[in-house]
């Protein structure tokens, strides 16, 4: 994996660059649908591709392990072949589901013992197999093993689980180091930036990670339930203590206004299930802000949403009948609501990137902001 940056925006840490992978070239900022068990939820590879214009997509690799399996996936040729995607995919490393399951796993110096959420059965992940697990699925870029710690967490928790982190990271980046991929293409590895929203332990973490020398970074544990604007200040530290010639990914965030924000600190690369899951509820993003399609006011609203947005849902179907299938769980509504949220998604990023080459992006960001954060 190759990232050349070719740009930042004056006045703001935006930045453009392109990150090349055997599966082809990525342009940064980017955000990444995810696809948690090999599937974009009620999207097709096709329109991903051709609607969505993703460039990437993410897999989850505990969901992933679980079902249908390692086994499985090797059998089929890895995930590539398995779902018939051609593109890059990142993969996690599971740190994340270790955390939502925190009554159901228990953590120790050799990794995490947790309880599948599926038939209770036991498994263990330690930094040395998630880097086998990812092996085996031939993700372009994969995640390390990493403790996710909830908000807020005392000073004392958060510097323990930071440490157990960085240690399993270490034993991460040796296993990575001293393996090879399965299926004749490369694969990169990420390091995971820990240490709640603490100022002193995100730069030891910071510096500690990118020490390891990692392909990219990740910044982690955050969106976990804490302010937005402390989220921004925690990310804002983190990039001023990275390296420029590496990309910078910011896990699990979020909304458009957050990915904007993000970008101004010096963000690359984003991953949400926000676009995807908000839309199976009725949840649409649009350039002039946010509509629920379930409410009574999109009843008798007989025209399309935004004529000159290329989606069927702003193009095709009138809002009256958008809100009529929501409001009788038809599967077709929220086909429609993903496919639009999702380009949409898309589209911003290729806005954003269009206004850091313009020299513009400064003086938009903070109204675009507000734009797309408003209730309609």
């Amino acid at each position: 994996m190759v990232f050349e940056l070719k740009k930042t925006a004056s006045s703001t840490k935006a930045r453009l660059g392109t990150l090349t992978t055997d599966h082809g070239t990525i342009e940064t900022p980017i955000f990444m649908p995810v696809g948690t068990l090999g599937t974009v939820k009620a999207v097709k590879q096709d329109d991903l591709i051709e609607k969505v214009k993703a460039q990437i997509i993410l897999g989850n690799t505990y969901h992933l392990y679980l079902r249908p399996g390692c086994d499985i996936i090797e059998g089929a040729g890895g995930l590539h072949n398995f779902i018939n995607w051609d593109r890059p995919i990142l993969t996690d490393s599971g740190g994340y589901q270790i955390f939502s399951l925190s009554e159901n796993r228990e953590l120790s110096e050799e990794g995490a013992k947790f309880k599948s959420h599926i038939d209770g059965s036991k498994h263990m992940f330690t930094p040395e197999n998630i880097v086998d697990i990812q092996r085996t699925l031939g993700s372009d870029i994969m995640m390390v093993l990493d403790e996710c710690p909830p908000y807020p967490s005392s000073y004392e928790y958060a510097k323990e689980s930071m440490e157990l982190t960085h240690r399993w990271e270490k034993r991460g980046r040796e296993a990575f180091l001293n393996s090879q991929p399965k299926y004749g293409h490369k694969q990169a590895q990420f390091g995971i930036i820990q240490g709640s929203t603490y100022e002193d332990l995100r730069i030891e973490s910071s510096k500690y990670v990118t020490d390891l020398d990692f392909e990219g970074i990740a910044i982690g544990g955050l969106s976990v339930g804490e302010p937005t604007e402390l989220m921004y200040e925690m990310t804002d530290l983190n990039t001023d203590y990275l390296p420029e010639q590496k990309p910078r990914y910011l896990m699990g965030v979020g909304k458009p206004a957050n990915l904007i924000q993000s970008v101004a600190r010096g963000v690359d690369m984003f991953d949400c299930v926000i676009p995807t899951r908000n839309a199976r509820n009725g949840q649409i993003f649009t350039r002039n802000g946010i509509i629920n399609i379930t409410n009574a006011q999109w009843k008798n609203h007989h025209k399309p949403l935004d004529p000159d947005f290329p989606t069927d849902l702003c193009q095709k179907y009138k809002m009256s009948y958008v809100h009529h299938l929501f409001r009788n769980d038809e599967l077709l509504g929220l086909q429609l609501a993903t496919l639009h949220n999702l380009t949409f998604y898309l589209w911003l990023m290729e806005e954003i990137k269009k206004q850091i080459r313009n020299d513009t992006f400064a003086s938009w960001y903070q109204d675009m902001t507000d734009q797309v954060s408003q209730r309609i």
